[in-house]
């Protein structure tokens, strides 16, 4: 560990990021650009997940930041995110999350909404909304790990076959 003194700022840096200089040796902030983002993520079928931040092409090494789009009536295949600890946020729409064993649980979330989904834990992902697409921001450490899991049946889950 290092520690600097920024004489600019008036304050000592402690640690050492030099992991994340350019190749000019300068340790700057990067930036995606909208349109810019990286597809070449763990996917599942019917989900479009993109990377704003993330190791595939920013320096991170220990996060992945991205935004999960779902088409109207989307239900996910079973899945897990292996050791990633995940958060999500919904930007627009109405998700559902099935969970427990057989997929027996369920919670709602609607715009505004923020979950977090331990590692390990089989989950599907539901765009209740037959009209509207679902749109989430989602990030995980270290990074975007999908396993997926054996089909589900629909009428196997409690209440998705007989939403509004």
């Amino acid at each position: 560990m290092t520690t600097q003194f920024d004489s600019n700022a008036g304050y000592r840096l402690e640690g050492d990021n030099s992991i994340y200089a350019s190749a000019g040796g300068q340790v700057v902030p990067v930036v995606t650009r909208a349109g810019q983002e990286d597809g070449r993520t763990g996917q599942t079928e019917g989900a479009v997940r993109i990377s704003g931040v993330s190791p595939q092409h920013t320096p991170a090494t220990k996060i992945w930041y991205g935004k999960v789009s779902n088409e109207p009536g989307y239900r996910s295949l079973a899945h897990h995110h292996g050791e990633a600890e995940t958060g999500g946020y919904v930007l627009s729409g109405h998700a559902r999350i099935y969970f427990g064993e057989n997929y027996s649980e369920y919670i709602d979330m609607n715009e505004g909404d923020w979950v977090f989904v331990p590692p390990f834990m089989p989950h599907i992902e539901c765009n209740l909304s037959r009209t509207e697409p679902l749109h989430w921001l989602t990030t995980r450490t270290p990074d975007n790990i999908v396993v997926n899991l054996p089909e589900v049946d629909d009428d196997s889950l409690r209440d998705w076959s007989n939403r509004p």
